[in-house]
């Protein structure tokens, strides 16, 4: 992206570009977000991402997860160990593989809806 166009939200978080110029200098690491974008100074310490996407993925990882193993329970009745190898390696596999877009995706959001911290007002 050029001229200090601004990527659409699913492709920012999906390929880690800055939400204001569409760099890719989102993130630092594999989950670690950068402390600003190298192009265009945005600071991305500024959001408040915090545990959200962790939690939400846990929630909906962990109902699929359930959901398959007691169908496969049900259907097939295989030896617990059946049980933990498929389903610990594919709960960590989409927990992990699905952080990156999840806090791309709220960090993006919360640049894009100019989400700040709630004030009461006196």
């Amino acid at each position: 992206m050029t001229n200090w166009q601004s990527p659409d939200t699913t492709q920012a978080s999906v390929r880690g570009l800055c939400p204001r110029c569409g760099a890719p200098t989102l993130f630092v690491g594999a989950v670690r977000f950068s402390e600003r974008c190298r192009t265009c100074q945005l600071d991305f310490a500024q959001f408040n991402v915090g545990d959200g996407p962790a939690a939400f993925l846990i929630l909906i990882v962990g109902a699929l997860i359930t959901i398959g193993a007691v169908w496969l329970e049900l259907a097939v009745s295989p030896p617990f160990w059946v049980h933990i190898l498929i389903w610990l390696p594919l709960t960590l596999a989409l927990v992990l593989g699905l952080l990156r877009l999840a806090k791309g995706t709220l960090l993006v959001l919360e640049f894009r809806n100019r989400a700040r911290e709630g004030r009461l007002i006196s």
